[in-house]
């Protein structure tokens, strides 16, 4: 079998330019869709691999501007975030310096209506222990008259209740002294 050859037009193969990152996927997509249709599989099996040298190609360039505003994106929320926590930061001092000052205001006034219940109960006490100390004087005055009268009685007592008999051997006594 002899073989024959068939003369295919010579056609050059060009990649086709990379998409911005931008771009819409569905496009794509579409594109793959019609070449699977076709049976010739994912666009990208057939494509030629883009040269890598030096990063030249705008493709990389557009990747590269795009890390660069995603790096710059990353630092700005990580600024972001911590000027935020700077602020929580400041409103937390802030509201614990406020929160000392009421405190200590309140703290102040309680114990300057605390001083007064004091001074209220300090004059109630004092006029009680005044009352007490004439009461004490009192009665003290009149365990003095009571011991007095008691004394007193004690000898109208003895005056009273001296025996007879002894006033009889006294009288005679004296009676016998009067008659010699």
């Amino acid at each position: 079998m002899e073989r024959q050859g068939v003369d295919l037009p010579h056609v050059e193969c060009k990649d086709p330019e990379p998409q911005p990152l931008g771009d819409s996927k569905e496009r794509q997509q579409d594109e793959e869709s019609r070449e699977e249709e076709a049976g010739r599989g994912p666009a990208s099996a057939n494509r030629q691999p883009m040269m890598l040298e030096g990063k030249s190609g705008p493709y990389f360039s557009s990747l590269d501007s795009s890390i660069d505003i995603l790096k710059k994106r990353a630092q700005d929320l990580i600024e972001n975030i911590n000027e935020s926590r700077q602020k929580d930061h400041a409103l937390m001092t802030n509201f614990r310096d406020s929160l000392k000052i009421k405190v200590s205001d309140l703290t102040e006034k309680l114990e300057e209506r605390m001083y007064q219940i004091y001074n209220h109960h300090n004059k109630i006490i004092q006029e009680k222990l005044q009352e007490f100390t004439q009461k004490m004087a009192k009665i003290s005055h009149l365990e003095t008259e009571l011991k007095q009268v008691c004394h007193t009685v004690e000898t109208v007592y003895k005056d009273l209740c001296i025996q007879p008999e002894a006033i009889t051997a006294e009288e005679e006594q004296t009676h016998r002294d009067g008659e010699s």
